[in-house]
């Protein structure tokens, strides 16, 4: 299978939309910045207005990701003219998948990144490393479930659900957490505690996403065309 991939073709398309997005996604990452400098301004205020920031932008670049590079691609009808060209659905499936992966990856990877050093750096206790990385999780599960839905769904009002209705239930999932005594009776202090719950709800988060990752691959190779 592996022979009959092009390559270059695969490159070239990921390059594309790594170049046209690349200004935007520098903006999220300066808002991102933004709202981590209010987070470790430490005060009551400026820490509620940046965690909401960020969990917003964190949002948006997921839905961004998604939208512009598949949603606004199949509006725009990009996809019948990039399958006139010498690529297979599986090169172009694998383009859009490392595509979005990384244009979604680099910004989040640096704004969770930064959520972690914000908050062992700071006044901010560091109790809440917990709550950042399953937070962070939860937005990662999120991106993969909306990627999942777009790349085997053109039902845009059925795209336009799974990635908001995945993303509003990081409130139910904060309100969860503060209910389970051994996670959040450790985010007011300064001691890193990943109780049993915690690492379970982590990596039940981190294998949903692989899971549905590796369920549109296996689907693709079956499929004779994109959609």
């Amino acid at each position: 299978m592996s022979a009959a991939l092009n390559r270059p073709a695969i490159r070239a398309l990921v390059v594309k939309d790594w170049q046209l997005f690349e200004k935007q996604l520098a903006a999220y990452v300066l808002a991102g910045i933004g709202a981590l400098a209010l987070i470790g301004h430490a005060q009551k205020w400026s820490f509620y207005v940046g965690s909401l920031m960020l969990i917003i932008i964190m949002v948006a670049v997921a839905c961004f990701a998604v939208s512009t590079s598949l949603l606004n691609e199949r509006k725009d009808k990009t996809l019948a003219f990039v399958m006139s060209l010498p690529v297979s659905p599986l090169d172009f499936y694998l383009a859009k998948l490392i595509g979005n992966l990384i244009t979604f990856g680099l910004p989040f990877l640096i704004l969770a990144g930064g959520a972690v050093a914000v908050t062992l750096s700071t006044p901010v206790p560091d109790g809440l490393i917990t709550l950042v990385l399953l937070l962070c999780a939860h937005q990662l599960l999120a991106f993969c479930l909306s990627l999942c839905v777009a790349m085997q769904v053109e039902s845009e009002g059925w795209n336009i659900f799974a990635m908001i209705g995945s993303s509003v239930l990081i409130n139910p999932l904060m309100a969860g957490l503060s209910q389970i005594p051994d996670i959040a009776r450790h985010w007011p202090t300064n001691e890193v505690v990943w109780s049993w719950q915690a690492l379970a709800i982590l990596a039940a988060q981190l294998l949903l996403s692989l899971a549905l990752l590796g369920y549109t691959s296996w689907r693709h190779l079956r499929k004779q065309a994109f959609y």
